[in-house]
């Protein structure tokens, strides 16, 4: 009798304290839940908000390749025509001068031949 006495209040006790761990385990889950669902929606707020900055980048991007591309195209235009200019002059100048024209010629092929020379001179040094 005396053993059946112990055994109720210690399985009272057992009982509590059963009850009082599943009442922290669901306050925790509770806890955990709310916070996975708050953390859920500041995902998708952020998310939100990333989108149209997301679209505007890419706008300034592309904005930005067509300025690089014009500018190239109208470089290279005016390189194009600044090389036009100098090769209607020097045509002009030809036939302008036709002996000076020669003779400038000549005089740069024979420096440039004696570069050449020189260089395959000091290769042959070394």
């Amino acid at each position: 009798m005396f053993d059946n006495q112990l055994e109720q209040p210690t399985n009272k006790l057992a009982d509590q304290a059963a009850a009082s761990a599943d009442s922290v385990i669901k306050s925790t889950q509770r806890v955990a839940n709310d916070t996975l669902d708050h953390l859920a929606n500041t995902v998708h707020g952020l998310r939100a908000q990333a989108a149209p900055l997301l679209n505007r980048a890419s706008e300034q991007a592309s904005a930005l390749l067509q300025q690089s591309k014009e500018a190239v195209q109208d470089s290279s235009a005016k390189v194009k025509a600044q090389a036009q200019r100098a090769s209607d002059s020097t045509l002009n100048y030809i036939k302008d001068e036709p002996v000076k024209a020669v003779l400038i010629a000549a005089v740069i092929g024979a420096g440039l031949a004696a570069l050449v020379h020189l260089a395959g001179r000091s290769r042959d040094d070394i």
